[in-house]
């Protein structure tokens, strides 16, 4: 499905404290053991698949999306980034940016789960295991660009990328696959 018609479905971009009044909900995430909300498949740029099921690989990341297709900025020879496979996002804060679960395919991750994403309990190294998989979060920041602003507006922006909305990793974190194996939507995610 081409995301066109859903960036025009916008009610009105929340603004910053409407944004802030979210931060509790974020904040009671479960932290040991939480749910795969959505799957997002991204075939194309701006192109997306939610999957019931899908296959999470040590090379290709989410199998059937472009990352192993497109250019990175972050690599010396524009290769795709091994660090940035997966690209995942609380799905409270989803919810909040988002404000009707059909849009929240436009952040653009492939991955929304209800776990304590912030960099208190998921720091870079942290495993989490769901379905047969284990992924691991990784370093290289998850920050805002300017889809995200064209998609939610300016103060999520500010919002995700603020002090706090990076302590939180609001807008997510990057992830790749260290042990390959079959997701499904509802399967449980385990801090291991």
């Amino acid at each position: 499905m081409s995301i066109a018609n859903l960036e025009f479905t916008l009610r009105k971009y929340l603004t910053m404290p409407e944004l802030e009044a979210g931060l509790d909900d974020i904040r009671r995430a479960p932290k040991d053991e939480g749910v795969l909300e959505l799957i997002v498949r991204r075939p194309a740029i701006n192109d997306r698949e939610i999957l019931e099921e899908a296959e999470l690989h040590l090379v290709e990341g989410l199998v059937g999306d472009s990352w192993k297709r497109r250019r990175s900025k972050s690599t010396p020879d524009g290769s795709p980034n091994p660090l940035m496979q997966l690209n995942i996002m609380n799905s409270r804060v989803t919810a909040l940016v988002a404000q009707d679960k059909d849009r929240w395919q436009l952040a653009g991750d492939q991955l929304y789960l209800d776990i304590d994403l912030s960099e208190d309990n998921t720091p870079a190294g942290t495993r989490l295991s769901l379905g047969s998989a284990v992924i691991e979060v990784t370093p290289p920041p998850h920050l805002g660009c300017q889809k995200f602003v064209a998609r939610f507006g300016p103060d999520a922006m500010k919002f995700v990328n603020s002090p706090i909305g990076r302590q939180l990793h609001l807008r997510g974190v990057n992830a790749r696959v260290i042990q390959g194996g079959i997701i499904r939507m509802g399967d449980v995610v385990r801090k291991i």
